[in-house]
């Protein structure tokens, strides 16, 4: 099979968005949330975890702990019992008291609106620092996570495994303007169709761009 041109590589990455926009107009995050500290709390717990299961979660935590004050004053074992169904749960409970702790005395309380200053809260790397800032801000970012990351390798946009570089290679590739809606567009595609497994090729309508398609 030749190699695919950039020029290729361009036009069928333009397709893939056309055909996502299609497939999820208005795609955003399924984790509930109704302020930047939900949003901030709500991704840290959902690292190796669902949505899911942190959205049946996160009422009872937040109507206990509404903001970052009430958590800084927390300790994770008061916490751990309206997270245990969440998966890590007690690394977790430690991490957002201490980035509460971190809010409440570097941030007044407010969860900021800069990636350097996200990442220096505990249980935030990249990929929560981009959903915050993308979600609650709407900051153009790139949040890869499993599903972005096995998208942009089966659909060639990516060769790398570093969740960083995979993020690198979709940003060379798309328009700023659509980094927000690709990620969620992408990860919603990567739970309903093209799941780790078994990909279910046969009902995507991707599938024409889609060089790993099972023909």
């Amino acid at each position: 099979m030749p190699r695919e041109t950039k020029a290729a590589k361009k036009a069928r990455s333009e397709r893939i968005l056309e055909g996502l926009e299609r497939l999820y107009p208005g795609a955003t995050t399924e984790l509930s949330h109704n302020n930047p500290f939900e949003l901030l709390i709500s991704t840290i717990l959902s690292a190796q975890a669902t949505d899911k299961s942190v959205n049946e979660a996160s009422p009872a935590l937040f109507a206990q702990y509404p903001d970052a004050y009430r958590l800084a004053a927390a300790n994770p074992e008061e916490v751990m019992p309206y997270i245990k169904t969440i998966g890590l749960y007690r690394a977790k409970a430690k991490n957002i008291v201490a980035a509460a702790e971190l809010l409440v005395s570097k941030f007044a309380g407010q969860v900021p609106n800069d990636f350097e200053a996200l990442l220096t809260l505990p249980g935030v790397g990249r990929k929560t620092a981009n959903v915050v800032l993308s979600n609650a801000y709407g900051r153009p970012a790139i949040a890869v996570d499993t599903h972005v990351g096995r998208l942009a390798r089966r659909l060639k946009f990516s060769k790398e495994k570093n969740p960083d570089k995979v993020e690198a290679d979709l940003e060379k590739l798309f328009p700023r303007e659509s980094w927000i809606f690709l990620h969620h567009a992408l990860i919603l595609h990567g739970r309903r169709i093209c799941e780790a497994r078994r990909p279910k090729c046969e009902l995507c309508l991707l599938r024409p761009d889609c060089p790993s398609s099972l023909r």
